[in-house]
């Protein structure tokens, strides 16, 4: 309980420093761009790295990963099919998806799975499916239904490893699966680097919050609940289902794919909406929603299953 509280507590201080810097003009008009363009181009991608070159990719054949895996792909079914049947677009549609699916597992999970899982580790296989599969995926969506003449097959098939995030990504896996060390004076400056990506999310999430309407009521108030419902309750449901009634989980597995699962929508997910100018709203109000939802849901089956 305490681990939750301590884990949100953090977010919020931090996304509130945010907002009052965007009251205060002290980044100037354009200090949500700068933050959003340095934690796609550069920070992220450094912090994918570091991660995914020291992370031990045997957890990726794990039950757990197979249950993260297909409820993930559940309620991002769910929410691609009405979009589709809304003609709600590609790019908005594939951003809702995200936030209907994609768990904060890094700033929010670790601290999390350190005070009520007891390691954090166990949140490791939903970060790696999430950056070697989800984000490319999802990315290369963005990039390929985005305006602009159309491209070739070349570029299409080779547009994951174009994309910043993506090329972090995949530079780490290679790294981690080639068992080679990467040596000090390389990874310490991208760990370096790497550690501002959370910090420029957040406060450029907070910074993103001036001026904006109650949430869940503007145009985009049908997807931002169909999203805030499948992140919150959807996914965490599935999870449990699949776990205990198909792969039999019980005990402390069962308690980490559901927690895992009914972690918020990941704060990064306004970063892409920001890069590709499409479904900022519909993210920034799916992440605050999901976020003060989580609290209730994690607390719940944090007291049913533990």
């Amino acid at each position: 309980m305490q681990g939750v509280l301590n884990g949100f507590a953090v977010i919020a201080v931090v996304i509130g420093v945010g907002y009052l810097i965007g009251r205060r003009g002290y980044l100037g008009d354009n200090g949500r761009e700068v933050l959003t363009k340095l934690a796609f181009h550069v920070a992220t991608p450094a912090l994918l790295f570091t991660t995914l070159a020291q992370a031990d990719l045997s957890v990726i054949l794990s039950n757990r990963l197979l249950v993260t895996a297909i409820s993930t792909f559940a309620v991002a079914g769910v929410f691609v099919a009405v979009g589709g049947a809304r003609r709600w677009g590609v790019g908005r549609t594939t951003i809702g998806a995200l936030c209907s699916s994609y768990v904060n597992a890094g700033n929010l999970g670790i601290p999390i799975a350190v005070y009520v899982l007891g390691d954090a580790s166990l949140v490791a296989p939903v970060l790696l499916f999430q950056q070697i599969v989800m984000t490319p995926v999802a990315l290369t969506v963005l990039d390929l239904s985005g305006p602009g003449e159309k491209t070739s097959l070349w570029r299409r098939v080779t547009t994951p490893i174009r994309n910043p995030v993506g090329i972090g990504s995949l530079s780490g896996v290679a790294v981690s699966a080639s068992g080679l060390t990467v040596p000090a004076p390389v990874l310490d400056p991208l760990t370096l680097i790497g550690n501002m990506s959370v910090p420029a999310v957040l406060l450029a999430f907070g910074i993103s919050l001036c001026g904006s309407t109650m949430p869940g009521r503007g145009p985009d108030r049908a997807p931002v609940l169909l999203s805030v419902a499948l992140k919150s309750v959807g996914q965490p449901l599935a999870a449990w289902a699949l776990a205990a009634g198909v792969f039999g989980l019980r005990g402390a597995p069962l308690l980490d794919v559901v927690v895992t699962s009914a972690l918020p929508a990941a704060q990064n997910l306004f970063t892409y909406a920001s890069r590709y100018r499409v479904g900022e709203v519909l993210a920034r109000e799916s992440i605050l929603l999901s976020t003060m939802a989580a609290v209730p849901v994690l607390v719940v089956v944090a007291a049913t299953l533990g």
